[in-house]
C-alpha cells in the first residue's frame, strides 16, 4: 500500500510542476495487470530523443492457502528513441531489483535451463538485482494514448533461502545464490502521454 501512495504522490508532484507536451507519460503494464500485480510507471523526457522510465510493481496477495507469488520490483530504464520520444522504435538499458516469496505453485515446466516444477513442493524467499538491454515500439493510438511493446534480455543475480514447503517455516537452505542470463523485461504498456 505504501508503494501505491508514494507513486501517486510522485505523480501529483511532477504534474504540479507543469507537464509540457510530450515530456511526461504514465503507464501500466497489462501483462502484470493480468497477474493481479499492482504496477505503475512514469517516463520523463530528458532530451529530444532520450527518456527515463521509472516503473515498479507489487504483488502481496496469497493465491490460496499454501500458494504464494508475492514480490516487489523496481525497474528504471534509460531509453533512446529513433524518431521522436514516445513514438515508434526505441532501445533501452535497464536495471532491476526487488524481493520475492514464492512457493506451492503447481508448475511443471522448464524454460531457459530453470526447472519451475520445484515451486510445487518448496518455497523460495530472497532478493534479486540485475541489468539488461531492451527493444521496444510505441504505437500511437491517439493524441494522448499509446500502446507500447517491449522485450529485454540481460543478467539477474539472486540470493535466497529455501523452505521445506510453501506453508511451513522450516528452512532447508540459507544464502543460496543463482546467476541467470535470459529475459529481464516483457511489457505491453498502456500509456498516457501529457
Amino acid at each position: 500500500m505504501r508503494i501505491k501512495t508514494y507513486l501517486l504522490l510522485l505523480f501529483f508532484a511532477l504534474f504540479a510542476m507543469g507537464a509540457k507536451a510530450q515530456s511526461i507519460a504514465v503507464k501500466t503494464n497489462l501483462l502484470y495487470d493480468a497477474t493481479a500485480t499492482v504496477n505503475a510507471g512514469i517516463e520523463f523526457g530528458l532530451a529530444p530523443k532520450w527518456t527515463l522510465d521509472l516503473s515498479g510493481n507489487f504483488n502481496a496477495w496469497e493465491i490460496s492457502e499454501g500458494k504464494k507469488w508475492k514480490h516487489w520490483m523496481a525497474q528504471p530504464e534509460a531509453r533512446y528513441w529513433f524518431c521522436d520520444r514516445f513514438s515508434r522504435h526505441f532501445v533501452g538499458v535497464h536495471a532491476l531489483g526487488g524481493q520475492y516469496n514464492v512457493g506451492g505453485l503447481d508448475t511443471d515446466f522448464k524454460i531457459f535451463g530453470k526447472d519451475f516444477s520445484k515451486l510445487k513442493d518448496s518455497r523460495y524467499q530472497g532478493l534479486f538485482a540485475g541489468a539488461g538491454v531492451a527493444y521496444g515500439y510505441a504505437l500511437i493510438l491517439g493524441k494522448h494514448w499509446n500502446m507500447e511493446f517491449e522485450v529485454g534480455v540481460g543478467y539477474i543475480y539472486t540470493k535466497y533461502d529455501k523452505f521445506e514447503c510453501a506453508g511451513c517455516g522450516k528452512r532447508v537452505g540459507t544464502d543460496l545464490e543463482k546467476h541467470f542470463f535470459g529475459p529481464t523485461k516483457g511489457a505491453i504498456n498502456l500509456v498516457y502521454v501529457f
